[in-house]
């Protein structure tokens, strides 16, 4: 791999060495390192304008004293300086750096890539955390895909991670698809309507938006026609609105434990489960623990209370508990109502801290949409306040919207995109793909393949993009085998499979042939190597910055690298067998560090497509 830190170190030191000589005194500031822009200008790049009024020199001849006094010394590493204008530079001598990485990744194989970054830390990671009023959309596909490729980030990190899933299965809105249900259901149920049991639950809860409708437009006309003005009219109508009024009148029945209530919900809650633990299994999604809001909803209460004793909190004239956040620049929150009753976030403070006394952690981390920031920066703030150390390694990892081309979605209208439809129709897709290029009698199992490309679309097209950026779902985009996708880096793991198989019946005419890295001295091939070396360095960066398209971008830049050199020169029938053996075994470097990056992400690798 190649040293940054050590010849950012020998930089350091022979700069301030020229310094002291040329009669200056004091601590030169820190160079900084970067990647050429060009591999004609070297691997390595120190950009000097910022030495040259220390120095009163240009930069550019400080660049040509530095090289030259660094490629004199004896005991450098293996590398030229020279001197590229204002910048000093390094080419490194890769032969040795080839050998190392091919032995290690031989010897690693899948465990390339992972480094102790975290130490063992112990990382809890909550994502997804569904409804049971509906079943699984697009949204959470993309809650489940950040939280999924993280605890695999974290994990190469050196993490030790428990990834949890905390189930909102209680409150009115939960009640909503309840109460329809008994008023328009019929006893129907998921065996006896063919449907699946979240998406039958799901439709009641839209049924329930249509009824609130209904209801509402026939009491803002019988406003209307009495001679109220059309707002006041609408007004009152939600005022008395009778299924909002059922609904609250259900969740208090609930709260009290009416056992017809408490079995409806039970029954409706274990159809909805089902359901989505099917979409999780669909989607290769796994929790090593769950919680559920309806045993964690009062959890939390006494904790506030206890704080209120403590002076962290204040009680307002209305008897309601707050904290002041005004040491953080944020409002007041209220903690408890005014009638002692918890809120949601009175329920996420004692979650924290049962889940602390669950597991242990070190940090915590919460995947959730960006519009809970305020949220989070409060229950932070509130747990800190309250005197828990680990409060300070809490963390949310916000992300964006996920838009459709018609525009945003909306669960009540049921014009959201549901999770196991986009399976299903990218599956159907890539299918269809498959046969129209005549390959479906080369693969072993169609039907499987077509959905690993799906799960590989879905996949990268969600985490190519900056957890906190919005973006346009595009299905038809993201199942292309052209540009950055999914099915495009499948292929290209293909490829090299097929090629590798077709090199594993003649493998043994090579084994007296020894592996010569001073042979790879190709552009592309050295560019190739200098991103299999640069895998550790990437995961670590993903896993600092809670971002898994660090990984998807250098997954594109790999494998477009790999499609230039591939489509340019002979592999198994390079002029020479020496060159055929250096060719196959950076191959056989590049697919490895593939597989191990599709497993960040959650690309399926493919031998066949």
């Amino acid at each position: 791999m190649i040293d940054k830190a050590q010849w950012k170190q020998l930089v350091q030191d022979r700069l301030q060495n020229l310094y002291e000589k040329s009669g200056h005194e004091g601590k030169l500031q820190d160079v900084v390192i970067q990647v050429p822009p060009k591999p004609e200008l070297g691997d390595l790049a120190f950009p000097l304008f910022a030495f040259a009024k220390a120095f009163s020199k240009a930069p550019n001849i400080l660049a040509q004293e530095l090289s030259a006094d660094i490629n004199a010394l004896e005991d450098k590493p293996d590398g030229e300086a020279f001197a590229a204008g204002p910048y000093m530079n390094v080419r490194l001598n890769m032969d040795k750096m080839v050998s190392d990485l091919y032995r290690q990744i031989v010897r690693q194989k899948a465990d390339y890539g992972k480094t102790n970054l975290l130490g063992k830390k112990k990382v809890m990671i909550e994502f997804s955390c569904p409804n049971t009023n509906k079943p699984l959309h697009l949204g959470h596909v993309r809650n489940d895909c950040i939280g999924q490729s993280m605890s695999q980030i974290l994990k190469a990190g050196g993490a030790e991670v428990m990834k949890v899933n905390l189930i909102n299965n209680r409150g009115v809105h939960i009640c909503k698809s309840m109460l329809a249900y008994k008023k328009f259901g019929n006893g129907e149920t998921p065996e006896s309507s063919g449907i699946k049991g979240d998406h039958l639950v799901g439709n009641y809860y839209v049924r329930f938006a249509q009824w609130e409708k209904e209801v509402l437009d026939k009491d803002i006309a019988s406003f209307v026609s009495q001679g109220m003005k059309p707002e006041e009219a609408e007004a009152k109508a939600k005022e008395i609105n009778a299924p909002d009024l059922e609904a609250q009148a259900m969740l208090r029945d609930w709260e009290k434990g009416v056992p017809e209530v408490i079995e409806l919900w039970k029954k409706m809650n274990r159809w909805t489960l089902d359901g989505v633990d099917e979409t999780y299994r669909n989607t290769g999604i796994s929790f090593d623990r769950y919680y559920y809001e309806s045993d964690t909803y009062k959890l939390g209460k006494d904790k506030v209370l206890e704080g209120l004793e403590r002076g962290v909190f204040q009680k307002a004239e209305d008897g309601a508990i707050y904290i002041d956040n005004a040491d953080i620049g944020l409002d007041k929150k209220i903690l408890l109502r005014k009638d002692g009753t918890s809120i949601y976030i009175t329920q996420d403070i004692g979650t924290a801290i049962n889940r602390h006394e669950d597991w242990p952690f070190d940090s915590l981390i919460y995947v959730v949409a960006s519009e809970q920031q305020y949220h989070f920066k409060v229950l932070f703030h509130v747990l800190d306040k309250l005197g828990y150390p680990w409060a300070k390694d809490l963390h949310h990892l916000s992300y964006g919207m996920v838009f459709l081309p018609e525009g945003k979605m909306k669960s009540r209208e049921g014009t959201v995109v549901d999770a196991d439809d986009l399976i299903k129709s990218l599956t159907e897709m890539a299918r269809e793909e498959i046969i129209e290029k005549g390959r479906d009698s080369e693969l072993d199992d169609v039907d499987q393949t077509a959905h690993d490309i799906a799960l590989g679309a879905l996949n990268y097209y969600i985490l190519q993009f900056d957890p906190n950026k919005d973006f346009v779902f595009n299905p038809k985009e993201s199942l292309s085998f052209n540009g950055n996708t999914g099915p495009y880096l499948q292929y290209m793991g293909a490829r090299i499979s097929s090629m590798l198989r077709k090199f594993d019946e003649v493998r043994s005419d090579y084994d007296s042939v020894e592996f010569d890295p001073s042979i790879l001295s190709l552009e592309d091939e050295r560019e190739l190597v200098k991103l299999i070396g640069a895998f550790p360095e990437t995961v670590s960066k993903a896993c600092r910055q809670y971002d898994p398209s660090i990984i998807c971008a250098y997954l594109y830049d790999m494998s477009k690298r790999f499609s230039h050199w591939y489509h340019d020169n002979q592999i198994l029938k390079a002029e020479t067998a020496a060159l055929v053996k250096a060719r196959v075994s950076l191959c056989e470097m590049v697919l490895q560090v593939m597989k191990n990056a599709f497993d960040l992400v959650g690309i399926p690798f493919l031998e066949k497509m």
